[in-house]
């Protein structure tokens, strides 16, 4: 099922229940390396939390990477492909690449720029020579645009996804996804004008709790029902909280969410003792040269399922 009204989505949402065997959390991740790192004028067009006056130091960003995947191995296996000139932006790989059980998908970027990085062979080899996965690739489809889990948040365990429509995911992308990722109910709504990709607004916690950036939707109605969707465990982010990057957060178990160091500087202590309360310790990672491009942590954060 696939709906945009709030109403409909929580009825829909109470009648489900959890799927068996289904984990909150991926069983690995894989990252992509920033290689002779730069900023891609074409991204800018409409991710307005790039500056394009902003100078980037590729060392800088090459050793805020490698200490992030170093992190992230706290918690899960975590495999670095490594960057391709051609494609120096390239740090983002949850937008192009994303996993079910058994599946890899392979999303419909927007701007050519990033199209580019859905031919990888080795990634594609990785997933279906290595790990036996079957491909479905959506980079072809020249109807839709499908930023995969930039624009789609997905709770697994519940198989639900929230989909944030923008110029990075138009409806057609929504259902594409919706069937690639074998969903149960898909969650569509309107993000807010200026914003590009849900993943920015929105994080769900291990599947039993939310971050939300209530001005990153369109219409308010929105972001409460997913909160009460979640029995209103919610952590509400501020304007300036949200363009700190405090939405663009991941959990990769069930006990501690990771963000960037600039987001866990802009929570407050009533917000790091409500994500205690949830369960979740939080980990962060200075990410500084690297949020340079428009993104943050969880932007770089491939999950394999």
């Amino acid at each position: 099922m696939i709906t945009t009204s709030p109403s409909e989505f929580l009825e829909a949402y109470a009648a489900l229940a959890p799927l068996p065997d289904a984990a909150a959390t991926a069983r690995a991740a894989y990252l992509v390396a920033p290689a002779e790192f730069t900023l891609a004028t074409e991204s800018a067009r409409d991710n307005r939390y790039m500056d394009m006056s902003l100078t980037v130091d590729p060392l800088k960003a090459l050793a805020q990477h490698s200490a992030l995947a170093q992190a992230l191995r706290g918690d899960c296996p975590v495999i670095t492909f490594p960057g391709n000139p051609a494609t120096p932006d390239a740090v983002f790989p949850n937008n192009v690449f994303g996993t079910a059980p058994g599946r890899l998908i392979i999303g419909r970027m927007r701007h050519a720029v990033r199209q580019r990085e859905a031919e990888r062979t080795d990634i594609r080899n990785f997933f279906g020579d290595v790990l036996g996965y079957d491909e479905i690739d959506l980079s072809g489809c020249e109807d839709l645009v499908a930023e995969l889990t930039g624009s789609l948040i997905i709770d697994r365990v519940r198989g639900v996804g929230y989909c944030g429509l923008s110029e990075r995911c138009d409806l057609a992308g929504a259902h594409a996804m919706h069937q690639a990722f074998d969903l149960r109910l898909t969650f569509c709504f309107e993000l807010a004008e200026f914003e590009y990709h849900t993943n920015v607004v929105l994080a769900l916690l291990a599947s039993r709790a939310a971050i939300i950036a209530a001005d990153g939707f369109r219409d308010p109605a929105v972001p409460q029902a997913i909160a009460k969707a979640y029995g209103d465990r919610a952590i509400w982010l501020t304007p300036a909280q949200k363009q700190a990057y405090a939405g663009n957060a991941i959990t990769l178990s069930d006990e501690r969410v990771w963000m960037s160091a600039c987001a866990v500087s802009s929570l407050t202590d009533e917000q790091i003792e409500a994500l205690s309360g949830y369960g979740f310790a939080v980990g962060a990672v200075d990410l500084s040269e690297i949020e340079k491009a428009g993104g943050s942590l969880r932007c770089c954060v491939g999950e394999i399922y």
